[in-house]
């Protein structure tokens, strides 16, 4: 089963991060902890484990709640007060995949203000990560540093090789499959 990667200083358990920002965004909204389990399509004990950080939630998880909460996903994971820090390769605050050998590490969250998220992604050929439409108005922005990918789109996904990029829709459902072994990419998700 695919689960929360663990977590490298000076970061938070994910688990922890993820627990804190579901009850804050939960409250913020003013929603019922079934309302929102009822949005995403999730049980209610689910969110309530989360919440509680017991549960073990899949990236698809975790991103259906963020649609019901209408929050940038990067929201769960991302640490308070902005400070300089270095997240070295393989480590931060890591959500895999339940349907993908798909790996997205965090490496910036966008702040009060700002409108973008950066993840560096870590992809195995396979069956690939499709991902149901984000709130409207989200493009994604990949650029591959390694190995192929099929990239954009379910429509209309492009195969990228090292130094390609793309921009697309994120509010569709799309696609990011690895063509080779060591696929490694930049996404940048813009909430415009």
């Amino acid at each position: 089963m695919n689960t929360l990667a663990e977590d490298a200083a000076p970061f938070r358990a994910p688990i922890e991060l993820i627990a804190s920002a579901l009850r804050r965004e939960r409250v913020r909204v003013g929603l019922s902890m079934g309302e929102v389990a009822r949005r995403a399509g999730v049980a209610k004990s689910t969110l309530s484990q989360l919440e509680s950080g017991t549960g073990n939630p899949s990236l698809e998880t975790l991103w259906a709640l963020c649609v019901a909460l209408e929050i940038p996903f990067s929201r769960l994971l991302a640490p308070g007060r902005p400070e300089t820090r270095v997240i070295r390769a393989g480590q931060g605050p890591a959500v895999h995949s339940a349907e993908s050998d798909y790996q997205a590490i965090l490496l910036s969250a966008s702040p009060p203000g700002a409108r973008r998220d950066v993840y560096n992604i870590a992809a195995e050929p396979g069956p690939g990560r499709s991902s149901d439409p984000h709130m409207p108005g989200v493009l994604e922005h990949v650029v591959i540093g390694a190995g192929r990918a099929l990239v954009g789109t379910a429509e209309e996904p492009v195969e990228l090789g090292p130094g390609d990029y793309i921009a697309y829709p994120g509010d569709v459902p799309h696609v990011f499959r690895a063509l080779e072994a060591g696929t490694r990419a930049v996404l940048v998700l813009e909430h415009v």
